[in-house]
């Protein structure tokens, strides 16, 4: 029997992930045969990186999941494909292990012993794994953002404002059609399209265009659609996108519309 635990790093010494989703690795650990395969989570610090750690649990078999919290999207999907999850574990991967041998693990974190100052020798050590936890999660999202500004400024560089004209002409149902699209395709982490947002608004884009990227940015991955159909099915995939699709046009104008009104 495999099991699947989120982990901050690639071996047994490892601390467990506080997000399933947010791990840096996913340890899969044969309980058979006591050997385990340490694997880089694909969507660490991207958008949808979840799904993609369903997908990557049910490709290598595993059987349950254990980790600090998992998502209620990423527990169902994990459920309904009959894997256990187990959330609200800390410590070492080897330690979670042996007390999923043993049992229940959350059992056995109750019971251990906790020191005799009340919770003051174990704050240290919290606050310093979750100092570490913030840290590899920003280094995970560095590179993204470097390359996002590097991408903006090769279109500053060859997209002149008059191509943006062109294409994007004022018209606020026009505009929010087209930044809908482009935010659909360019699907990526969140704090991207702020960044991208605010060099197009430079770039004389309007708000309409750009608030309508921003929204599909986050709720609709043309790029990611084939990892969420391999772990939701193709068709709720589709609808899902499409539905997020049609619903961010009329968010986006309503929104900037709101804008307009409150800033007056």
């Amino acid at each position: 029997m495999k099991i699947a635990i989120a982990a901050e790093g690639s071996d047994l010494r490892a601390g467990i992930a506080n997000r399933f989703g947010m791990s840096a690795y996913l340890v899969i650990v044969d309980l058979d045969t006591g050997k385990f395969e340490a694997i880089a989570s694909p969507g660490a610090g991207k958008r949808g990186a979840g799904m993609q750690a369903v997908v990557l649990a049910l490709s290598k078999g595993a059987k349950a999941v254990l980790t600090g919290y998992c998502s209620p999207a990423a527990r169902s999907h994990l459920t309904a494909n009959g894997i256990e999850v187990v959330t609200g574990l800390t410590g070492t991967v080897g330690e979670v292990v042996e007390r999923y041998k043993r049992g229940d693990p959350r059992k056995f974190l109750e019971s251990e012993p906790r020191g005799t100052g009340d919770s003051t020798e174990t704050e240290p050590g919290n606050f310093t794994r979750a100092i570490g936890n913030s840290l590899r999660q920003f280094a995970a999202l560095l590179p993204v953002m470097v390359g996002v500004v590097l991408l903006v400024g090769l279109v500053n560089a060859f997209v002149s404002k008059a191509v943006l004209a062109s294409i994007l002409s004022g018209n606020a149902a026009l505009d929010t059609f087209w930044g809908a699209c482009f935010g659909s395709i360019l699907a990526g982490n969140p704090i991207n399209s702020y960044i991208i947002g605010g060099q197009l608004l430079e770039q004389g884009v309007s708000l309409f265009a750009v608030t309508a990227l921003m929204v599909t940015w986050v709720t609709v991955g043309v790029v990611q659609l084939p990892a969420e159909m391999a772990a939701l099915g193709k068709r709720f995939a589709v609808l899902r996108n499409a539905i997020c699709f049609v619903a961010a046009l009329p968010i986006s104008i309503l929104t900037v519309v709101i804008y307009n009104l409150t800033t007056r």
